[in-house]
């Protein structure tokens, strides 16, 4: 008990900080964040980047800052102050705005970095834990970061304040978001590999088996034909067809349904077992969205026929989208 005490501890002082910079942002920080909305501004204007700044857990936290934003399609790159000092400072060009971490505002390497910086104060931002200091007097923009203690029990190693730092860089990059308006699908442009790449851009017509591939039959064909069909074309099911009309489907489980019954053979007409009212889909549709379709609200769907203006233009199996890694599971 004692010890998931101290793990839920942790937890709470980090919440509570979290808490305590949101209300100062709210009560006096205005003014910094209408300064930070223009330097957005000048930054998306000229093209030019975003990179962060700092040393130990900081550096680390800054790490992660500058590949969020990235990822919103603002140019942003992590710049650790002493390899600066010895050929980084070559990627800083005087456009670019500069974020700068550190819980006490003097730390040595940035410090010592700061003098041969050409970026204007106007563009230099502070996440630090004591705004009046060395760091925070040569930055523009000064968010407050400071913390009461830090988590770790012998408040020393960075916990509280670290998190405390990513939290607010994600906040600026969340307001980046907010004034680009950057939609899911312009969020995907940087994402294209990986599952969220993928159910943001892979479509339908992408993942499915043209109608080619795919046995068609006719509503007054029989039971035969269609396993004879299947067998030639096996992706689980057929099409039926006729002047270029849509009429349905059948799948593999109509077939054995169909052989339970009284009276049935192959010489079944499949209009008498087909599916006349299938679950489908368009080719411009989201791959992920035939998933929802063949696994959400209770259904177990194998196959969907893909549509274009009424007409028949192939399938999506569920073994494709599973073999590219889509999942409803969160």
């Amino acid at each position: 008990m004692a010890h998931t005490k101290t793990m839920a501890n942790v937890l709470r002082l980090e919440a509570s900080a979290l808490e305590h910079a949101a209300t100062l942002l709210e009560s006096a920080g205005a003014l910094e964040v209408e300064k930070l909305v223009k330097l957005f501004q000048e930054l998306q204007a000229s093209e030019s980047a975003l990179i962060f700044c700092g040393v130990g857990k900081s550096g680390i936290i800054a790490q992660k800052c500058a590949s969020t934003f990235t990822s919103l399609g603002l140019p942003s790159f992590y710049l650790h102050p002493t390899e600066a000092l010895h050929g980084d400072l070559g990627r800083v060009r005087k456009s670019d705005a500069i974020v700068f971490l550190s819980k006490s505002g003097t730390t040595e390497e940035i410090l010592k970095l700061l003098p041969f910086l050409a970026t204007k104060k106007e563009q230099c931002i502070g996440l630090i834990g004591a705004s009046t200091s060395p760091i925070g007097d040569q930055c523009g923009i000064v968010f407050d970061c400071s913390v009461e203690k830090e988590a770790c029990l012998n408040n020393q190693a960075p916990t509280t304040s670290s998190t405390l730092a990513l939290a607010m860089g994600d906040s600026m990059a969340v307001l980046y978001e907010a004034l680009t308006g950057i939609s899911k699908e312009g969020f995907a442009v940087n994402h294209p590999g990986g599952i969220l790449g993928k159910s943001l851009r892979m479509k339908v017509k992408d993942l499915m088996i043209k109608e080619s591939l795919c046995p068609l039959l006719t509503p007054e064909q029989s039971l035969q034909d269609v396993i004879l069909l299947m067998t030639k074309f096996p992706v689980g099911g057929c099409a039926i067809v006729e002047k270029n009309n849509f009429l349905g489907i059948l799948v593999e489980g109509d077939i054995r349904r169909t052989f339970t019954k009284e009276n049935a053979g192959l010489k079944t007409l499949v209009k008498e077992i087909m599916n006349a009212s299938p679950v489908h889909i368009g080719p411009e549709n989201l791959a992920f969205e035939a998933l929802e379709l063949m696994e959400g609200n209770g259904r177990s769907l194998q196959l969907l026929p893909v549509l274009e203006s009424g007409k028949f233009i192939g399938f999506i199996r569920l073994h494709e989208l599973l073999k590219e890694g889509f999942s409803l599971k969160a």
